[in-house]
């Protein structure tokens, strides 16, 4: 049990990032799938996309808490900042988002739940790399 709990403390990081980034996940998922399961179209480019933005900012909001606590443990105090940071490191995973569902749905004319599963894994790698780089660096 020790072994297990010394591999988790050299890699706790990057394991509750996938703890999290799977539940991220799970929010941006729901979201999305409610929302085009509901009351937008998915074949239609436009709602494609505003169930996307849907989706993403639920994820965002998510995801900002639950990485500055459990992640990445931040001590900034200027929250606003981080934040900002946080969300604009966020737009450029939206873009990529919204670019991979138009190619995978509006191009290629794959299904869109397929689409979004393949655009979260991009994503999500995107993602911990641009946090760990610009948002939650270590600052000493």
């Amino acid at each position: 049990m020790k072994k297990i709990w010394d591999l988790y403390h050299k890699y706790e990081e990057i394991i509750n990032y996938l703890i999290v980034g799977v539940l991220t996940t799970v929010v941006s998922l729901v979201s999305y799938f409610l929302c085009t399961m509901t009351f937008l179209n998915p074949n239609n480019s436009i709602e494609l996309q505003i169930a996307n933005i849907i989706s993403w900012i639920l994820a965002v909001t998510f995801a900002y808490f639950t990485n500055r606590i459990f992640v990445f443990k931040s001590k900034n105090k200027n929250k606003v900042k981080e934040a900002a940071s946080f969300v604009g490191s966020r737009i450029v995973s939206l873009l990529m988002d919204m670019a991979i569902m138009f190619i995978i749905v509006s191009v290629l004319h794959l299904n869109d739940k397929i689409g979004k599963l393949v655009s979260q894994v991009i994503v999500t790698i995107a993602n911990y790399i641009l946090s760990k780089l610009f948002v939650f660096k270590k600052r000493d």
